[in-house]
C-alpha cells in the first residue's frame, strides 16, 4: 500500500514506523525542524523508560503530492482546517485518527465527503527532544484494537482492505460501525480528563488531588448524559452508573499509571490546550 502519513508528531511517527517496517510505501510529512530532524536521523523511538534509541528510517517530505493509496491524518483538532486545504489536490482516500467531535460532514467539505474515512491512534506517548517515548507494549495495550469506520457505519470493500492491512502490519485494528458515534464518547471523556490534568500541571498530581477528580468526574458524566446516542463503547457507560467512590479511585490509579505517564497527558504545550478547547466547542455544539 503506497501510504502517506499526515502529521510526525508521536502517533504519526509510531504508525508511519510500523508501516514502514511492515514493507509498505510509506512517506511522512513535516516541517520545520521536525522535517530536519526526521532527514537526519529518521523516526526515533524509545521504549518507556529506557535509553535505547531505536531509528526507523522512514522518507520523509516537506509537501503532498501526486496519488495515494491512503492518506492517514495525524493532527490536533483546531488544525484540520489547514489540513484539508493542503490535501485538496492530492488523491486518495483520507483517513482522519484525530480528536474529533464535531461529525463527518466538515471533515469532507474541501476534499470531498467520499474520501472520508474516521478512526483514533490508540498509540501513545510523548516527545523527548526529537525522539518519540512511547509505552511499553503490554497485554493490555495489544488487546484494544485501533477502530476505523466509514462515516455512515457501513462495511465497505476500502474498509475491509484498511484494517486487514493495518493487521497484516501487526496494528491490532477493528471495523467499528459506530464511529462517529465512538468519537464522541472519547471527547466527552477527554476534554475534563485533559484540562483537570492541565490545570493541576500533570496526571501524577491530579492523582494526589482527590476533589479534583471528583469534579473532573462530574463534568465527565454531565458529558455523556448530553451526548445523542448511547456510549460507545458501551464500557464508558460505567462512568454514569458505578458508585463515585470506586470511580475515582479507578481514576487516581490509572492517573499514576505509565500509561497515563506515557501519553499525550504530560503534554502541556500550548497545542494541547488549544485542541482541548476546540474539543469542548464542538461538544457544545452538538449538545
Amino acid at each position: 500500500m503506497k501510504l502517506l502519513v499526515y502529521g510526525a508528531g508521536v502517533c504519526g511517527s509510531l504508525f508511519a514506523a510500523r508501516m514502514h517496517e511492515a514493507g509498505h510505501d510509506v512517506s511522512l510529512l513535516a516541517r520545520g525542524g521536525r522535517l530536519t530532524a526526521l532527514c537526519r536521523h529518521g523516526v526515533q523511538l524509545v521504549e518507556g523508560d529506557g535509553t535505547a534509541v531505536r531509528r526507523v528510517p522512514v522518507p520523509v517530505l516537506e509537501h503532498p503530492g501526486g496519488a495515494y493509496d491512503l492518506i492517514t491524518v495525524f493532527v490536533r483538532t483546531h488544525q484540520v482546517d489547514a489540513v484539508q486545504e493542503a490535501l485538496a489536490d492530492v488523491r486518495g482516500d483520507v483517513l482522519f485518527q484525530l480528536n474529533w467531535a464535531a461529525g463527518p460532514e466538515p471533515l469532507g467539505a474541501v476534499i470531498g465527503p467520499e474520501r472520508v474515512l474516521l478512526g483514533f491512534p490508540m498509540a501513545g506517548g510523548t516527545m523527548d527532544g526529537d525522539a518519540v517515548r512511547h509505552r511499553r507494549s503490554g497485554f493490555l495495550t495489544r488487546r484494544v484494537p485501533m477502530p476505523v469506520g466509514e462515516p455512515d457505519g457501513r462495511t465497505t470493500p476500502r474498509l475491509e482492505r484498511i484494517v486487514e492491512t493495518f493487521r497484516t502490519a501487526g496494528i491490532n485494528a477493528r471495523a467499528e460501525p459506530r464511529m462517529d458515534a465512538w468519537l464522541r464518547t472519547h471527547a466527552a471523556f477527554e476534554v475534563p480528563l485533559g484540562q483537570a490534568v492541565h490545570t493541576a500541571g500533570g496526571p501524577v498530581a491530579l492523582a494526589g488531588d482527590p476533589d479534583a477528580v471528583r469534579g473532573m468526574l462530574r463534568l465527565m458524566r454531565e458529558n455523556l448524559a448530553a451526548l445523542e446516542t448511547p456510549p460507545v463503547p458501551r464500557a464508558f457507560a460505567a462512568l454514569r452508573t458505578l458508585p463515585q467512590g470506586l470511580l475515582v479511585a479507578a481514576l487516581r490509579r490509572f492517573l499514576k499509571s505509565p500509561t497515563a505517564v506515557h501519553s499525550g497527558l504530560n503534554d502541556r504545550s500550548p497545542a494541547a490546550v488549544a485542541e482541548l478547547e476546540r474539543l469542548a466547542e464542538q461538544l457544545r455544539a452538538r449538545s
